[in-house]
């Protein structure tokens, strides 16, 4: 697997595609790019170059932790020098559920460096920043409260960092238990103060400044309800919000495998808006199988 270095950080990554306007994509959760391949695949198929990359703390990259930044800043300003780092920039920018917030907040930080967005499984609300403040933070500060860096490595999604990228035991055996706890509540501020805007981590006045096409697939679970997908669009000057033929389900989560089961007319709207509001060069028909 290919690595690059962004500030001393280790980056895995991969590019799809060798042709078409550049395109990044990041999956929901702190889940590795292989998530958010049955999209990135389509989309490379049908004529566009997509990079994939694990986010820090993620996938089989580095485990780093910047306290001078929120989480999704860190993130966002990771993208944009990789995009620049392999001459992609502007490119399309997109995500589900936490690659959406990362979409929106690269938005705002490196808004030169987009050219449209698409975004599916939007997250806002009350329940949804509890919960997710609990999975992303809460459980992690805690861990780390009761048993150290040690309980922290053994928690699964690190286990899985460790297993992926051995090195990131050291890196995490090395931090200060209370230092990790401080940069965990850090992190967990900014992300609960979201909780009464109409994205988390969006404000009404951030969406309406967003000038990128933006094609907007709404969720249908507790966390990403399909309200705050439609809401989202309605604010944002040059967005469109495309509902799949799903209803709306009384869950915590539906699950993103559930999703990829209707991965085709996914790429389909995004294709159809992508030659309609963004791309000048012809785009081969759709290929369905790609």
């Amino acid at each position: 697997m290919p690595y690059t270095t962004i500030d001393g950080v280790s980056i895995n990554y991969e590019i799809l595609g060798d042709r078409g306007p550049s395109m990044a994509l990041s999956p929901g959760g702190r889940n590795g790019y292989e998530n958010i391949l049955p999209v990135a695949k389509r989309m490379a198929a049908n004529g566009y170059r997509v990079l994939l990359h694990d986010r820090r703390n993620c996938g089989a990259s580095d485990v780093s932790f910047d306290p001078s930044r929120s989480e999704y800043q860190v993130w966002a300003d990771d993208l944009d020098a990789l995009l620049r780092q392999f001459a992609m920039a502007p490119a399309i920018i997109g995500g589900s559920s936490s690659g959406a917030r990362l979409a929106l907040t690269f938005a705002r930080r490196h808004p030169r460096s987009v050219r449209a967005m698409l975004l599916w499984r939007v997250t806002g609300g009350n329940f949804a920043a509890t919960r997710l403040a609990e999975n992303y933070y809460d459980k992690y500060a805690r861990l780390a409260g009761e048993g150290g860096m040690a309980a922290v490595c053994a928690e699964e999604h690190f286990a899985e960092g460790i297993r992926r990228r051995p090195s990131n035991r050291d890196r995490l055996m090395a931090l200060d238990p209370k230092q990790f706890i401080a940069i965990m509540r850090a992190w967990r501020a900014p992300f609960v103060a979201g909780a009464d805007l109409p994205v988390i981590g969006t404000s009404e006045a951030d969406l309406r400044s967003i000038q990128a096409p933006t094609c907007i697939i709404p969720g249908n679970d507790l966390t990403h309800g399909s309200a705050t997908g439609l809401n989202a669009a309605r604010l944002m000057p040059n967005a469109e919000a495309h509902r799949l033929n799903v209803e709306d389900q009384n869950v915590d989560l539906v699950p993103a495998e559930e999703w990829y089961k209707m991965v085709d007319d996914i790429a389909a709207i995004f294709l159809d808006f992508l030659s309609r509001k963004v791309t000048r060069e012809a785009v081969p028909a759709y290929a369905a199988g790609g």
